[in-house]
């Protein structure tokens, strides 16, 4: 009797452990089920794309072009200089003072030169007298030695002291000549019209010859000399247009290529390029302003989409392409930049014309996700000819 007891509770035991069982079995399987629809449902599902969150790789016209910066200079501009020593004498220009050409600007103390023009001009009148007197001389002996009174020698040597008496008078007439331009250089005028950029002397100080005393530039004319590396200076050409802006501002300068050296710099090997800003942009701007912009050189036809939209989270850069509804990561090969209205372009290789792109503020989306363009996808307007930069490097 107590044997069957023992059976009976055993196989309680074993059909309470296995109906436990068969509960924990159908639990799961449930919750695979439910997993499983939960992902059929979100498959079925896809990500839906707002409109502008795609864009279109399309064939872009960029121009082509070289970075440029440097500070303005004057194309015209003298630095007047003491052509004699002396004290300065007459000076009332200040930076900024308008001049014209041939304008005095200044004198040198002209007592001395004074004095000396006035030696140099007495001894050329005693030198004259002189070849006075030897011409006399000179007649009264030709008359001599027609009457037989006086030799022929005696002609030769009144001929010869003629000559001497003439060549002195000569020497002191340069003499005078010299003096007198040494007089006329104390007298500074200005070899340009422009305004005054430098006050380098002052009243009642003494200079040295060539000492620096104004420095007048022509601020209606400026240009850029701009040093470009070999390969860069290659398809500049003269009358190439250039788009420049001021060193904190955002106002545009517009210059075009006068000139271009012939020869490169012999320690860095740069091409120096001349660039003339035009004269409109010129009045408002200054001589040493600083200004960087872009030279165009040409334009090329290229694929391009938004610089965003190329990721570099992978060892090579791709594109996140729409394929049959699902995400493909496509590597690229960026090329040249070009900025457009606060947004910028890069060339990309890899992807033909026409590959719908996921914009990149989306971010990063995994491979094979289901997504769906927007119901009415706007078509994209024509881009213009914007002026590329340079590819530094990958894209960011």
């Amino acid at each position: 009797m107590k044997r069957w007891i023992t059976w009976t509770a055993l196989g309680l035991v074993v059909v309470l452990m296995g109906w436990g069982v068969w509960r924990t079995l159908a639990a799961r399987q449930v919750e695979k089920q439910a997993l499983a629809e939960a992902t059929t449902s979100r498959e079925q599902a896809p990500l839906q794309l707002a409109e502008g969150e795609m864009i279109t790789v399309q064939q872009r016209t960029l121009e082509l072009g070289v970075p440029i910066s440097g500070a303005l200079r004057a194309v015209d501009s003298a630095m007047i200089k003491a052509r004699v020593a002396g004290e300065i004498q007459s000076l009332t220009l200040r930076e900024g003072d308008s001049v014209r050409a041939g304008q005095v600007v200044a004198r040198i103390d002209p007592t001395e030169a004074q004095a000396r023009l006035r030696q140099a001009q007495q001894q050329a009148d005693a030198a004259k007298a002189q070849v006075d007197i030897n011409q006399r001389q000179l007649d009264n002996n030709k008359a001599l030695v027609d009457q037989g009174f006086i030799s022929a020698t005696a002609l030769v040597n009144s001929q010869a002291s003629l000559q001497a008496a003439q060549a002195t008078y000569q020497a002191a007439r340069a003499a005078a000549d010299v003096a007198r331009k040494a007089l006329d250089d104390t007298v500074l005028r200005s070899p340009i019209s422009g305004q005054v950029a430098q006050r380098l002397a002052q009243p009642g100080e003494r200079v040295g010859v060539d000492g620096r005393v104004l420095e007048v530039v022509d601020p209606s004319r400026l240009e850029l000399e701009a040093l470009l590396s070999p390969a860069d200076s290659l398809p500049v050409r003269v009358g190439q247009k250039a788009r420049l802006q001021l060193e904190g501002s955002s106002q545009d300068v517009t210059a075009t290529v006068v000139r271009i050296n012939p020869s490169a710099q012999g320690g860095s090997r740069t091409v120096p390029v001349y660039l003339r800003v035009d004269a409109e942009s010129a009045s408002q701007l200054r001589q040493g302003m600083f200004v960087q912009g872009l030279l165009s050189t040409g334009q090329t036809q290229v694929l391009a989409v938004e610089l965003d939209a190329v990721r570099t989270d992978k060892p090579r850069p791709y594109v996140q392409a729409v394929q049959n509804g699902r995400i493909a990561h496509l590597p690229v090969t960026p090329g040249m930049r070009a900025v457009v209205q606060g947004q910028t372009l890069v060339a990309v290789e890899g992807v033909p014309a026409g590959t719908a792109v996921v914009a990149g503020r989306l971010g990063t989306l995994r491979e094979g996700t289901a997504v769906a363009a927007p119901a009415a996808q706007a078509a994209a307007p024509a881009m213009p000819s914007v002026p590329a930069l340079p590819a530094s490097g990958a894209a960011q």
